[in-house]
């Protein structure tokens, strides 16, 4: 259901389903959070998950097989892992030069790195909330890491940004947070009448989806490889 309603989610959640199954040898999630794309890897895939040590401020702490650590230096090998997931991370690192530079460091040669990243999202988790990034300035970054085969997706278009800005405005009435019992009723009751249009956009949106992405999207998603 979330995946339905949250098109951000939806849209991550395709493209990384049509990659990591195939993933070999040893994977590393970088930002991890709870670990959401874990059950996606391959069962043979031998995956670690590291996060920050103030991660809480993100809403997750001591999740289980998950290394914490502080500073810009991850605590893996060089050279010792096969393929980096990090999605919606890198607009949370002040300087993403420097993460970059890490996961080249950990990964094999011909190792490979996914990362995503928001475009039409709104300012979260704040005030550490740093970047949007476009393909120039993803493409950019990553040859100054030394990357190579370097490709951008976007996800989605300019109606799929529509209608993810149309749900966003029509959930707070529908799913009210942080309300007293009285006014998220009204609220509740309020939203009564939006529920058919609340529907028909997440199925527009959806749909769009399926078609080419457009300069005017909710994200990108970003493959790299490590010469």
């Amino acid at each position: 259901m979330r995946r339905f309603l949250d098109l951000q989610v939806a849209s991550i959640w395709a493209d990384v389903s049509a990659e990591l199954p195939g993933v070999r040898g040893t994977a590393l999630d970088v930002g991890c959070g709870s670990q959401p794309f874990r059950e996606l890897f391959n069962p043979n895939v031998r995956y670690q998950g590291v996060d920050i040590r103030d991660a809480s401020h993100f809403g997750y702490n001591n999740v289980p097989d998950t290394i914490y650590y502080s500073g810009d230096v991850w605590p893996v090998a060089d050279a010792s892992v096969d393929f980096v997931l990090a999605t919606e991370t890198l607009e949370h690192v002040e300087d993403p030069g420097k993460f970059l530079a890490q996961a080249y460091r950990c990964l094999s040669p011909r190792g490979r790195l996914l990362l995503t990243v928001p475009f039409a999202a709104r300012w979260h988790y704040v005030p550490r909330d740093y970047w949007r990034f476009t393909p120039s300035s993803i493409k950019q970054l990553l040859s100054r890491a030394g990357f190579q085969e370097i490709a951008v997706f976007a996800r989605g278009n300019e109606i799929t940004v529509a209608c993810y800005k149309l749900i966003a405005l029509l959930l707070p009435l529908v799913m009210p947070q942080n309300r007293g019992r009285v006014s998220g009723l009204i609220l509740r009751l309020i939203s009564l009448p939006f529920l058919p249009w609340l529907f028909l956009f997440a199925v527009i949106g959806n749909l769009s989806m399926m078609g080419k992405g457009g300069d005017d999207c909710l994200g990108y998603t970003v493959l790299a490889e490590k010469p």
